[in-house]
């Protein structure tokens, strides 16, 4: 069930990935603001352990989204998702990383995050 993306289908997600993203970077900070209050003994505006386990579960989620959609979770924080695609004949992950605004960069497969490279979107 693995999914290639043409850069034309992943750029046709964008606007669906970037709204989740951005809701995942708020879900994570507030979680993670949360369970270290809490683990302090500090009372916490954000709530107490029930609201811990509801941005678990918003997480939880979130992050199924992408995967259900055929992109690979290479990181969450910071969030780091490939699509893998072809160039030019060559197997090639298409790579977007938390915080920027559109899908720009690519990298082969045994490259890695290191190789990345710009697209070139004619």
């Amino acid at each position: 069930m693995d999914r290639t993306f043409s850069v034309s289908e992943a750029l046709s997600l964008m606007p669906a990935l970037l709204p989740r993203a951005a809701e995942l970077v708020e879900v994570r900070a507030a979680l993670v603001e949360l369970q270290v209050t809490l683990a302090d003994g500090a009372p916490s505006p954000l709530g107490g352990l029930p609201e811990v386990k509801g941005y678990q579960a918003r997480l939880s989620e979130l992050v199924t989204w992408f995967t259900d959609e055929g992109l690979e979770l290479k990181g969450i924080a910071p969030l780091l998702l490939d699509f893998p695609s072809e160039l030019g004949g060559e197997p090639v992950l298409l790579c977007w990383l938390e915080g920027e605004q559109e899908l720009g960069w690519y990298h082969k497969l045994a490259h890695g995050f290191a190789g990345r490279r710009r697209l070139s979107q004619s």
